[in-house]
């Protein structure tokens, strides 16, 4: 009698009994042939229960990558032989997997060759061919990396790659309603892992799509295979324009809450939430956070939201000294936006500032974008004026001219780079991901007086992988004038951020979380 293996055929099916007899037949002399189900309508669990080797689990479907580590925690063995419900090994592969497991190499992963067929018929062209693939390792050493599509085996440094005789044929698809059904999932899951993370446009995706077409029709002859190979290089083509354009779609749906830090200057703050208002891309919520103004503010808010459609909040703290960090945090507490654009009270905005964030918003990045300084004399006209005034390039009164210049393409090339410098960050002109804030605890309420609090921020952000991107050329406001403030308490401050650079930290103790709860707050 033939030992068995002592290893786990691990698989993740849905309504999979097209090929499942056939695949658990090829797989009897495994120790143990796992099956995870997630939501199958067919004979699948019928077949599965007539062979004494299968073991058979239920789950939600949460991403390929996940699924495939819970079938592999499950398993009864620690090597891990990962298969699809309509691979086929022949003889050679399945005498290779006893030897390779038999030798207990733990720091070993094993490739295969596998051979993709499409109605019936195997398809050595359109990209399918060779399909090199590695199928076999120890739990213990790696595991497949979390992404929802797309997922790998993660392979250490230390990894001893091997080969696997033998072949695996994979019945991939049988028509074209395969190729269509499986492009929808594929190309919808990516959208879904890459939501904010990476940019689409509908122009990327017809690039993609095109070049994906030339090469799996003519460069990897998928022509030699008549009409079969036309389907799929087409199918193949509709799967990459359609995952940029999923991903567009997703993308664009992001909502954005504009905070306005300030404090006791309501003729400057009148002027921003008007400039506000002019935008191309409207923001979906502003939230005035107040570090203790007198009434004469909150008038101001009243005023404003009785002209516009959007949702306004009030945030207010008691006037006991220079606490930006806790304003700020009171308003990122009540958000309920995706997306935080951080503007001080006296930052008049370009008609393009949103929409120039957004087009640069990414997961992981801390946007900061330009500072145009107005002098004394400019803004004093300014706050005289009846109506915001039209400022560009081209007024007067502005010190460094260059930062007024927008130039969106140059703007595009000059913020890919990310860097994690925190001198000289500003929240006056700040944007990043909610979620991202959160996962520090957003700004430090330790922070009184003057200064840090925002180097503080970014640099917590840094410890947590993010990395800034400057926003130079666009995302522009202009800064009214005012006197420096106060730096009395910058000595303490500055020993606080060096505690928090020595020590790495990434969340403070005293941040957002202590107003997460707190909506009564607003006003």
């Amino acid at each position: 009698m033939i030992q068995s293996i002592p290893a786990t055929a691990a698989m993740l099916v849905k309504n999979s009994e097209r090929y499942l007899e056939e695949v658990l037949t090829a797989l009897a002399d495994f120790d143990e042939v796992l099956l995870l189900d997630n939501g199958s309508t067919d004979r699948t669990f019928d077949i599965a229960k007539e062979f004494p080797n299968v073991s058979y689990y239920k789950h939600d479907f949460n991403g390929f990558g996940p699924m495939k580590n819970l079938a592999a925690k499950l398993a009864q063995n620690d090597w891990i032989f990962s298969i699809d419900s309509d691979e086929i090994p022949d003889a050679g592969l399945i005498e290779s997997i006893r030897e390779a497991v038999a030798a207990n190499r733990e720091n070993a992963v094993y490739i295969l060759s596998r051979l993709n067929h499409y109605n019936g018929r195997p398809i050595k062209g359109c990209g399918w061919y060779p399909d090199i693939i590695p199928r076999l390792y120890h739990r213990g050493f790696t595991r497949f990396s979390d992404r929802q599509v797309h997922e790998a085996l993660v392979l250490p440094p230390e990894t001893d790659k091997r080969a696997l005789d033998g072949r695996l044929k994979h019945y991939s698809f049988e028509n074209a309603e395969g190729l269509i059904r499986k492009m929808q999932q594929y190309s919808s899951l990516y959208a879904d892992e890459n939501r904010y993370k990476k940019g689409a446009t509908p122009f990327k995706a017809l690039l993609h799509g095109a070049v994906s077409f030339v090469k799996n029709y003519f460069l990897k002859r998928g022509f030699a295979y008549g009409s079969d190979g036309l389907t799929i290089s087409v199918a193949n083509a509709q799967g990459s324009y359609y995952k940029y354009v999923k991903l567009y779609e997703r993308n664009r749906q992001i909502t954005v809450s504009l905070i306005i830090t300030t404090y006791n200057r309501p003729d400057a703050l009148a002027f921003v939430l008007q400039s506000a208002l002019e935008q191309t891309r409207l923001p979906d919520e502003i939230i005035v956070a107040d570090d203790g103004s007198r009434r004469d503010t909150a008038e101001v808010v009243k005023l404003f939201r009785e002209h516009t459609d959007i949702p306004v909040r009030h945030t207010w703290r008691p006037d006991d000294g220079f606490r930006a960090a806790e304003a700020r945090n009171r308003a990122l507490a009540v958000a309920k936006s995706d997306y935080i654009i951080l503007i001080d009270g006296d930052m008049l905005l370009h008609r393009a500032f949103v929409a120039d964030h957004l087009k640069h918003a990414r997961k992981g990045r801390l946007i900061q974008g330009s500072r145009v300084l107005l002098t004394e004399g400019k803004t004093a006209a300014i706050l005289k004026a009846d109506s915001l005034p039209k400022l560009s390039v081209f007024s007067d009164g502005i010190e460094k001219r260059s930062a007024a210049l927008r130039l969106p393409p140059l703007a595009a090339f000059t913020a890919r780079k990310g860097n994690r410098r925190h001198r000289s960050i500003k929240t006056c002109n700040m944007a990043f991901f909610r979620s991202d804030a959160l996962a520090v605890n957003g700004f430090d309420n330790g922070y009184v007086g003057w200064g840090r609090e925002d180097s503080d921020f970014a640099a917590r952000c840094f410890h947590n992988g993010m990395k800034r991107h400057n926003l130079r050329f666009a995302g522009i406001a202009y800064h009214l004038y005012h006197p420096e403030a106060e730096r009395a308490a910058l000595p303490q401050n500055d020993a606080r951020l060096r505690k928090t650079l020595e020590q790495r930290k990434i969340r403070c103790e005293f941040g957002v979380d202590m107003f997460i709860a707190k909506d009564e707050e607003a006003v």
